[in-house]
């Protein structure tokens, strides 16, 4: 899967992508994660790549054309566009979940626009992109935490990341295996060694042996 990420700190990435899971993916060559800088498309000397906008008020907008630019200056290998999703990623979108996560996952090639300043020229979200996304209803700097958190619950799902591919299937948010609900609860309590902590006791029944009793258990906290 390639996922391609436009920001104008590309600076705030160096880290999140470099240890662990995905750096492994990335690595083993499942995921291609690659960020670009904004600015590169950016007008004149300067390269900007906002204004002030129209009818007045604070702060500065996004151009469209510095957007569109850089858009069309990805290198695109799938052709198929049903496999490629460009995302904007604004607080007015579409609130992100596991769901969507694993709808991501399926496909070949996602593009992620991080948004700084005042947001985005509206006519980005009419016509260079497929959808808008947000992560939740508070206030964030800019875009970049949302991409590194889509980026990385999107590349876990991708086959062969995560080592055991069951470990994905019934998580917290995820999909029951008719696809029809979502299993919201939190993962049950987990415990390991010791069995006793300063008087801390794991429950028995996960000492018993009795699978049958621990998955109810389970089921029930």
């Amino acid at each position: 899967m390639k996922i391609d990420i436009i920001t104008l700190f590309p600076k705030m990435f160096s880290g999140p992508f470099d240890e662990s899971i995905i750096a492994r993916a990335q690595k083993n060559g499942l995921v291609d994660i690659k960020i670009h800088d904004l600015r590169q498309w950016g007008l004149g000397e300067r390269k900007t790549v906002d204004d002030r906008p129209y009818g007045g008020g604070v702060g500065m907008i996004i151009r469209v054309d510095v957007v569109d630019r850089a858009i069309s200056n990805l290198e695109f290998k799938i052709l198929n566009e049903s496999q490629r999703r460009i995302i904007l990623l604004t607080p007015r979108g579409e609130m992100y979940n596991q769901a969507k996560a694993r709808e991501f996952s399926k496909l070949e090639h996602l593009i992620l626009i991080c948004g700084h300043y005042e947001g985005f020229d509206q006519r980005i979200a009419d016509h260079l992109v497929d959808e808008e996304v947000s992560i939740g209803n508070y206030v964030l700097t800019g875009g970049e935490i949302p991409a590194m958190v889509i980026a990385d619950s999107v590349a876990r799902l991708v086959p062969g990341v995560v080592p055991k591919p069951e470990a994905t299937l019934y998580e917290s948010f995820s999909l029951t295996t008719n696809n029809q609900s979502l299993i919201t609860n939190i993962e049950h309590p987990q415990y390991t060694r010791p069995e006793n902590f300063q008087g801390w006791e794991v429950p028995k029944v996960l000492l018993s042996g009795n699978h049958k009793e621990i998955e109810k258990w389970r089921t029930h906290n």
